[in-house]
C-alpha cells in the first residue's frame, strides 16, 4: 500500500542529519506499507493520495510516562487537595496509591481491561501514538501480572502502541506495612523473576523518594531487574533528593522521571550516562504546586529531556500532551520548538526507540500527525483546544 501525502502546509521534525529540529515545506511525503519511503520525490502508482489541506505535519506524539491501568478515579482526593491536604498527607491517611491498589485488587482482569480500554483509546484523540504504560496498582504477584496482561491486551486491541513497565515498587502495600523487608524480598526473589519470565514487561521502575523506597532498596531492586533482563526506569527527586538519579544513571537507566529537586550532581550524572530526563509538569500543575522541575537547567546542561503526561488517577488526570507542552513553555521556560522535540524524538530516546519512531525520516515508522494549524507554535500557545486533524500509526489512519 503506497500513500502520498500532498499539500503539506509545513513539516516539523527532528533531522538525524543536522541533529536538530527542522521546519520545512516539502511538496509530498510518501509512505510504503508501514514506513516512510521518500520525502519530496516523485512516486508512481499511489494507492491513495492524501490532501493535507495545508495542515502542519509532525511525528505522532510519544508519552513516555503513564499509569493507564487502574480501577477507579480518585476525584475525592482531588477535592481533599483543594481543601488543603497535600499528596503526602493523603497517602499517609491510606489514600493515594494504596487506595488504587485496594480498588484494583477487587476486580477481575476482564473488568480491568474493560475499564482501561476507553482510557487507552483516548490517548489517540490528541495525537499520541505510543505510550510507556506502567503497572503498579496491584502490588502482589497476581495483581501485577493481571495489570501487565491488561496492557498486553490493550496493545492487541488498539493501534496505540503500549510499552510495558513493571512498577511493583510503586509503594509498600498495606499487608506489608510493618514488614517492608519482606516485600522487598518478594519483589527481588519472586515478582521480578516471574514478570521477566512472562515476557510481559520490558522495563522495571521504582518510586524511590521520601516515604516510598530508599536509595538502598532501589539499588537492590535495580540489580534484580538487570539480572533478569529488564531495563531500568525510575521515579526520582520528586519530593526529596536521595541520590537516586545518580544511582540510576550509574546503573544505565533509560530514564529518570519527575526530578523537581534534582541536584547538579544528578544532572551531571545523567549527561554522562545518557539517561533521559522525563519531566512531568502536569503533575506539578494538578497538585497545585509552584515549583516545577528545572527544565531549563537540565536542557542547557546537555541532558536529553522529554516531556510526559504522568497520566494517573491521583496526581495527573490528563492524557493531553498538547497541554503538557503549554505547561513546559509557560512554567518551565522551554521554547515551543524544544517542547515539540521533547514529546517526539526525545521521548522516543527515553524508550530506546529513536531508530523507528519520533521523527519523520526515511525508513522510520509512518506515525504521522496532522494539525489544524499553520504554525507549530500555535499548539502550545492556544491551550485547552485539541488541534489534532488526523493521525496515522504505521501508515494506517486511526483518527480523522
Amino acid at each position: 500500500m503506497r500513500r502520498i501525502f500532498t499539500n503539506i502546509g509545513s513539516l516539523l521534525s527532528w533531522s538525524e542529519k543536522t541533529q536538530s529540529m527542522e521546519y520545512s515545506k516539502p511538496d509530498r511525503l510518501i509512505v510504503d506499507k508501514e514506513r516512510i519511503s521518500a520525502i519530496d520525490q516523485q512516486a508512481e502508482k499511489p494507492d491513495e493520495i492524501i490532501d493535507c489541506q495545508g495542515a502542519l505535519m509532525t511525528p505522532a506524539l510519544i508519552d513516555a510516562h503513564t499509569h493507564p491501568v487502574f480501577a477507579e478515579c480518585r476525584q475525592n482526593e482531588f477535592e481533599m487537595r483543594i481543601a488543603g491536604k497535600s499528596y503526602l498527607d493523603i497517602a499517609a491517611a491510606g489514600g493515594g496509591i494504596k487506595n488504587s491498589v485496594r480498588q484494583l485488587r477487587k476486580i477481575s482482569e476482564d473488568e480491568l481491561f474493560d475499564r482501561s480500554l476507553p482510557r487507552a483509546r483516548n490517548f489517540l484523540t490528541t495525537g499520541t501514538a505510543t505510550i510507556e504504560a506502567k503497572s503498579g496498582y496491584g502490588l502482589s504477584l497476581n495483581d501485577e501480572l493481571k495489570s501487565l496482561r491488561v496492557i498486553r491486551r490493550l496493545n492487541e486491541a488498539l493501534p496505540l502502541q503500549l510499552i510495558p513497565t513493571f512498577l511493583g515498587a510503586h509503594e509498600i502495600p498495606d499487608e506489608y506495612q510493618n514488614r517492608r523487608n519482606e516485600y522487598i524480598s518478594l519483589l527481588v526473589d519472586e515478582m521480578i523473576p516471574q514478570v521477566a519470565a512472562s515476557g510481559l514487561a520490558e522495563y522495571c521502575d521504582v518510586f524511590a523518594d521520601k516515604g516510598v523506597f530508599t536509595r538502598d532498596e532501589a539499588e537492590l531492586i535495580f540489580r534484580a531487574a538487570l539480572e533478569n533482563g529488564l531495563k531500568l526506569r525510575v521515579h526520582a527527586d520528586e519530593f526529596e533528593n536521595l541520590g537516586v538519579t545518580e544511582l540510576a544513571a550509574k546503573m544505565g537507566a533509560a530514564s529518570a522521571d519527575h526530578l523537581l529537586v534534582i541536584s547538579e550532581d544528578g544532572i551531571s550524572a545523567m549527561k554522562n550516562s545518557g539517561t533521559v530526563a522525563v519531566l512531568l509538569p502536569g503533575t506539578t500543575f494538578f497538585l497545585g504546586k509552584q515549583d516545577y522541575a528545572p527544565a531549563r537547567r537540565i536542557w542547557d546542561a546537555g541532558v536529553t529531556t522529554a516531556l510526559a503526561s504522568d497520566f494517573n488517577p491521583g496526581s495527573s488526570m490528563t492524557q493531553n500532551l498538547q497541554m503538557i507542552m503549554t505547561l513546559a513553555c509557560t512554567q518551565m521556560k522551554l521554547s515551543p520548538l524544544e517542547a515539540w522535540q521533547a514529546v517526539t524524538i526525545n521521548a522516543a530516546r527515553s524508550l530506546q526507540r529513536e531508530k523507528i519512531i519520533g521523527s519523520l525520516e526515511i525508513g522510520k515508522n509512518a506515525d504521522i500527525a496532522l494539525w489544524d494549524v499553520s504554525d507549530y507554535r500555535i499548539v502550545p500557545y492556544w491551550f485547552g483546544k485539541n488541534h489534532l486533524h488526523a493521525l496515522w500509526i504505521n501508515g494506517s489512519k486511526v483518527i480523522c
